[in-house]
């Protein structure tokens, strides 16, 4: 989805279609177990900002994402997320930004790590409203909700797709 002659790309997602998704978003400690968060039905979002994103960007993704037909009801339809309705389980992901040098990985136009989570952080916000407002005007029925995982961690994600139906998309 990146515009041609717009320069190179400013963030990367990867959107999956899920019937349900489960993130590890702390590990177990001596004293404590590890913590999870959960979505059933709907997308996981996986996004890496590179050097040159910004703010401005954010509005025109989260309207792409959510609008975007990805999801399948269960009469076979394809529809947004928003109108299916569905939850969101947005896990960051830096290692879109990587591309191979012999036979490393090298990620050097990925954004710094201060930036990355004030800009995953927005986007998170930005989505929960969507998603909120989305629930609210399509009344009752299934409950929606927004889930992510921590910036710059480890993290564990199992993942029951349907499909496997994956999309990339640039900004």
């Amino acid at each position: 989805m990146s515009e041609k002659g717009s320069g190179p790309p400013v963030a990367r997602t990867v959107l999956q279609q899920c019937l349900q998704a489960r993130l590890q978003v702390k590990p177990a400690e001596d004293h404590s177990e590890a913590q999870f968060v959960q979505i059933d039905r709907g997308m996981v979002i996986y996004i890496c900002f590179f050097k040159g994103a910004t703010d401005d960007i954010l509005p025109k993704m989260v309207s792409t994402l959510l609008n975007l037909r990805l999801c399948e009801t269960d009469s076979g339809k394809m529809v947004s997320v928003l109108e299916l309705p569905g939850s969101l389980l947005i896990v960051p992901q830096a290692t879109l930004g990587g591309k191979a040098k012999g036979r490393a990985m090298q990620y050097h136009n990925n954004i710094s790590k201060e930036d990355g989570l004030r800009l995953y952080s927005t986007f998170v916000s930005l989505c929960e409203k969507e998603l909120t407002a989305a629930a609210a005007s399509a009344g009752g029925g299934a409950e929606v909700t927004v889930k992510h995982g921590t910036y710059g961690n480890r993290q564990v994600l199992k993942l029951d797709t349907n499909g496997p139906y994956t999309h990339l998309m640039e900004f």
